[in-house]
């Protein structure tokens, strides 16, 4: 006998999650569009020039004009091209960088899956980001996004070493892989004061991790022509570009839940508690973003050499050295949280 009380349990539910998803994905999207529109503008006003202005108020519309002229054009799929992993892998790229964001706390209560090992689960999902980049290389059968695609995943397993380093910090103060208890535990004071190098290394290991200047060696436009993306063209490129754009906005949310306090206001008190916190949330955040739009306009691009040195015989070190003194100084101080 068919339960019909238990389908349409099971409905409700997936309409439920189907909803939040879609909340979620949605403001996603539309942060990206404007995030583009944001860059342009900053560049512009770092360069003394004027940035989009034409396609509607102020140019807001110029990213909606852009992505419509994008999917309009043909698809190109070369023809000694594995096309299907061709075709696979902007999704990849693109499903993965959505994914982190069913763990990101952005209020009180406000978070897709409060899973007690979120931390591990954005780490994961962050590192499998390279999978897209490599299946694009190798499937176009061509030098240069092959090339492009070696160098990404060099690159993003060098820094997410560091990254690694500056997590395990972090939860040493914390003793918990929850990220709405890593933004409880600084109530009393934000981790980016009493951590200050380990932010730094995670900040520069962020923009290296999602192949921001002046770490954009997979798409060095003067020796790759434009890296793994070379013979990406329409609707894929759009894929990759919202890809990248929509990971520059969760490694932006991470440093914010990490190391600034998450959706906690600046200070406890009369009229910054009473700015709802998902406000203080979007704030942080986009002051992260600032500031990788301006590291963009301010330095060269690195020779990949020094990229490499920069990993492996600066962070690195330098960041398990701070683990130990971290650990060392919660032991002799009884600062060691109680879950640990």
């Amino acid at each position: 006998m068919i339960d019909f009380s238990l389908i349409t349990d099971i409905a409700i539910t997936l309409v439920i999650i189907s909803s939040k998803i879609i909340a979620i994905i949605i403001p996603v999207f539309l942060s990206v569009a404007f995030l583009v529109y944001a860059e342009r503008k900053v560049l512009a006003l770092i360069q003394l020039r004027r940035g989009p202005n034409i396609v509607g108020p102020f140019g807001l519309f110029q990213s909606f004009a852009d992505a419509l002229k994008l999917l309009t054009k043909e698809n190109i799929v070369p023809n000694n091209s594995n096309k299907i992993v061709f075709l696979i892998a902007p999704i990849i790229t693109m499903v993965l960088s959505l994914a982190g964001w069913a763990v990101i706390p952005f209020a009180p209560g406000w978070v897709l899956s409060d899973i007690n090992v979120g931390i591990m689960y954005l780490f994961a999902v962050s590192s499998l980001g390279v999978y897209g980049v490599i299946m694009a290389g190798w499937a176009s059968n061509s030098k240069y996004p092959f090339l492009g695609a070696l160098r990404s995943a060099a690159q993003m397993v060098s820094y997410e070493v560091s990254i690694g380093f500056v997590i395990i910090t972090v939860l040493l103060c914390v003793g918990s892989l929850n990220l709405s208890k890593i933004v409880e535990a600084q109530r009393t004071i934000w981790f980016a004061i009493p951590l200050l190098p380990m932010f730094i290394i995670f900040f520069i290991s962020a923009l290296a991790e999602t192949n921001r200047l002046p770490f954009d060696l997979p798409e060095d436009e003067s020796t790759l022509v434009a890296g793994f993306t070379t013979e990406y063209s329409s609707a894929s490129f759009v894929l990759f570009f919202l890809g990248e754009y929509a990971s520059m906005i969760l490694m932006s949310s991470m440093t914010v839940i990490l190391f600034l306090g998450g959706w906690l206001p600046l200070f406890d008190f009369f009229p910054f508690n009473y700015i709802p916190s998902i406000i203080w949330f979007v704030l942080k955040v986009s002051v992260i973003l600032f500031l990788f739009l301006w590291v963009r306009a301010t330095f060269p691009r690195y020779r990949y050499d020094q990229l490499m040195r920069l990993g492996w015989k600066v962070f690195l070190p330098f960041s398990l050295f701070w683990v130990v003194v971290t650990a060392g100084f919660l032991v002799i101080f009884d600062l060691v949280p109680v879950s640990l």
